[in-house]
């Protein structure tokens, strides 16, 4: 059995970002128990899909030293007003990808791979320019790479597929969606 955690993957890039200040509670403060879950259910359709292991754990990795970046950012104050709207635009966005995940997985015949990859690249777009002036242009590559891989239309049907190999995988997702979104953090 595989022992990939996004956990684990987390903590290694949270060593990069803090160097010294690294351990297992510092990785709780950005990645929280319920996101690690879903992103180890997104490795594993990733890795399903690409038939790629090591390109699954590269999106996963991506996702998290972004997703530590920002933050490191926000936890130091280093967005100004303007950028603090994008943040609540991209929150908003984020919430209405959660919602239509969980719906169109909750009804059936409702999946539409367009809108789902509209939401996706609308909240790469969002966060691309939050980031703007903070990260690299290693950094808005990452960004880039994570959301055009889920964003993948083709991706997004297999994932819906309700007799797909998916299934499973999906229903963990949205289960996790909707804890996240009953939490308040999306």
């Amino acid at each position: 059995m595989e022992s990939f955690s996004s956990k684990d993957m987390a903590m290694q890039a949270q060593k990069k970002i803090l160097s010294h200040m690294a351990n297992k509670s510092m990785v709780n403060m950005f990645i929280d128990d319920n996101s690690s879950e879903i992103m180890d259910e997104l490795y594993r359709v990733s890795k399903e899909y690409t038939g790629n292991r090591t390109e699954a754990q590269k999106v996963i990795k991506d996702m998290i030293k972004i997703a530590v970046k920002i933050g490191v950012l926000f936890r130091h104050n280093r967005f100004n007003a303007g950028e603090l709207g994008l943040a609540q635009e991209f929150k908003k966005k984020l919430h209405q990808g959660a919602m239509t995940a969980i719906s169109f997985h909750e009804v059936e015949f409702t999946f539409d791979k367009t809108v789902m990859s509209e939401i996706l690249t609308g909240c790469r777009d969002l966060l691309l320019k939050l980031v703007n002036i903070h990260l690299t242009a290693k950094s808005h590559g990452r960004i880039n790479h994570v959301f055009n891989h889920y964003a993948d239309p083709e991706l997004l049907t297999k994932l819906y597929d309700p007799d797909g190999p998916f299934r499973p995988n999906l229903i963990k997702i949205c289960n996790g969606l909707n804890k996240l979104v009953e939490e308040g953090t999306i």
